[in-house]
């Protein structure tokens, strides 16, 4: 599909999930069943339980993987849509009110008869944060509900990671995406799911996605026993016929398309706060520059300016008040 034949140069598909932000000592975590690091599904008992240990309220955000970066790919100036089911609750309510402002057609989100979604993030001092989401109506989509007219008019559709738990879900979308003429990106999400799921990704890799994104923890898992640097690991993924990119935070990246390989240089940040939402944005901004006809080399450089700014914040998003200055940074 042209760009001159697309309503929408992107589509998000995922979970729209409201973020809960704590910052928590290193010793809170003992609270919370799991490694540290990455994200784990509870129920809502769970939820309200670790909720009910915090020394005062979480703050509120939208988010969700492939929202972050839907929506931060909106402010960027690409022409977005989403889809993914929201609750009937006052946080869906303010969900689709948050991302209609920024400019995200929500006229694709479907609906359901349970509260929304919930990730709470616990933010160490080191900036590292443990998730742990409740689903809610996001974990009642069915690929029923899924179609290629849910793709109508979209160049590109980008997934996470997260839906590939449901694989019989994931495999709706993407024959929907690919019968409507999208090209696809898969965020792998988190090293847990690359766990559980990685011979479908592997079988899936060449046959229809064109671009993956994964960070340190996920490529490893995704290559386990494999003990080769992070450049080596990029070539081994884009051998397999996608684009390769390769995120290795404060060390910037590497980004493979067949026998192209692009060294990302870091963007330094002296001031990192929560590194929850970083990876999204790089997304949206190596998205930007892909589906804007830029070079590897310059999308990486616009994704980075991106990451680099959301550590700088608490919480998955750029506040309104710095966007402009790096709107600058990574498309001026």
């Amino acid at each position: 599909m042209t760009k001159a034949a697309a309503e929408f140069e992107l589509a998000g598909v995922g979970s729209p999930i409201v973020d809960l932000t704590a910052q928590v000592p290193e010793s809170f975590l003992a609270n919370v069943s799991g490694e540290k690091g990455g994200m784990v599904l509870v129920d809502d008992a769970e939820m309200e339980r670790i909720l009910s240990k915090l020394d005062s309220p979480p703050s509120l955000s939208t988010g969700g993987s492939a929202a972050n970066a839907a929506f931060n790919a909106a402010r960027l100036g690409l022409g977005t849509t989403f889809i993914g089911k929201l609750g009937n609750d006052a946080l869906a309510a303010a969900y689709v009110e948050r991302y209609a402002a920024a400019g995200v057609d929500t006229s694709r989100f479907k609906r359901g008869s349970i509260a929304n979604a919930r990730c709470l993030a616990l933010v160490t001092p080191d900036a590292q944060r443990t998730m742990r989401t409740c689903l809610g109506a996001a974990m009642t989509l069915s690929p029923s509900e899924i179609s290629p007219a849910d793709f109508r008019g979209v160049r590109h559709a980008h997934i996470e990671g997260y839906l590939v738990f449901n694989e019989e879900l994931c495999d709706a979308v993407l024959n929907s995406a690919r019968a409507a003429g999208c090209t696809i990106s898969l965020d792998l999400s988190a090293f847990e799911v690359v766990n559980a799921k990685r011979d479908w990704m592997l079988r899936q890799f060449g046959h229809g996605i064109d671009v993956v994104f994964a960070n340190e923890d996920e490529i490893r898992a995704l290559y386990p026993g494999n003990g080769a640097g992070f450049e080596a690991l990029a070539r081994e993924l884009a051998a397999l016929g996608v684009v390769a990119a390769v995120k290795m935070g404060r060390d910037g990246a590497w980004i493979g398309r067949g026998d192209e390989i692009h060294r990302i240089a870091p963007v330094h940040v002296e001031d990192v706060i929560d590194t929850n939402g970083a990876g999204d944005a790089w997304a949206a901004g190596f998205l930007f520059g892909y589906l804007r006809g830029r070079t590897l080399g310059e999308c990486g450089a616009m994704a980075s300016v991106m990451g680099a700014e959301t550590v700088r914040h608490l919480g998955p998003l750029i506040p309104d008040s710095a966007w402009g200055a790096v709107w600058k940074r990574a498309v001026g």
